[in-house]
């Protein structure tokens, strides 16, 4: 009897210890991606099975003609805030007026814009629905360009009727949210694209263990980069290990 109730603790303790290091170790990577990421741009998005999507947004941005009025939705995570940011700040810097609007954000009554992106449409309140309406006829009118982004296709929104129907005037796109396939071919030209050769076990590592939005493991992947030219030492998984478990210097 002694000896389950020591089997019994040894597992109680055992089973701390694996839960505080993953903890320890989701903690680690949270501090070693707080270097602010790059800015959303449509060079940088990984487009997987969003090719058609990313071509279109890149036409919109070029001037050509093409549909004005694009709806984006898809799960958290798929890439559509970083579209929609992306597209606007590339329409911004070929000097149109353009404004991009978070989720939560108030939408202005009346602007004098030629783009607007809302993102997460599914959060607006009342009023904002009511702006948005007024500013998307406002657009329309002039050929301005209307994008936004939300979690469920137009007509399965909880939005006033006459914003859904707008919302489906234009082309509607589901951002699809790339694979563990697609993920591991992201992180493998990120770090072709950085001159150093990342193994499959790392890689493996990182979409097993590791927080799986892209951002986040691009990040960790460049403190994994400076860590490896840091030490001198090329870049495996127990160099991955070391470094998230390394106490944080300072």
């Amino acid at each position: 009897m002694h000896g389950m109730e020591t089997l019994d603790a040894f597992c109680r303790i055992h089973t701390a210890v694996v839960v505080a290091l993953g903890q320890l170790v989701l903690m680690k990577q949270m501090a070693l991606t707080l270097t602010p990421a790059p800015a959303p741009a449509l060079n940088n998005f990984y487009p997987g099975r969003n090719v058609e999507l990313l071509t279109l947004l890149g036409n919109l941005v070029a001037g050509r003609d093409v549909e004005r009025s694009i709806y984006l939705w898809g799960d958290p995570g798929s890439g559509r805030s970083h579209l929609l940011q992306a597209t606007i700040d590339a329409l911004n810097a070929a000097g149109l007026a353009c404004m991009y609007v978070a989720s939560g954000n108030p939408v202005p009554a009346s602007a004098q814009l030629r783009a607007l992106a809302v993102d997460d449409v599914e959060n607006l309140n009342a009023g904002n629905q009511r702006a948005f309406f007024n500013l998307y006829n406002q657009l329309r009118e002039r050929s301005g360009i209307v994008l936004a982004a939300g979690n469920a296709p137009p007509a399965q929104l909880k939005l006033r009727p006459e914003l859904m129907t707008r919302l489906g005037w234009g082309l509607i796109y589901q951002v699809q949210a790339l694979t563990d396939e697609e993920k591991a071919q992201a992180l493998k030209r990120h770090a072709t694209s950085r001159s150093f050769d990342l193994p499959d076990g790392v890689i493996d590592y990182l979409l097993r263990h590791m927080s799986r939005d892209l951002p986040s493991l691009m990040s960790l992947l460049d403190a994994l980069d400076r860590h490896s030219l840091e030490n001198k030492r090329p870049i495996t998984l127990p160099l991955l290990r070391e470094l998230l478990l390394r106490p944080e210097s300072g």
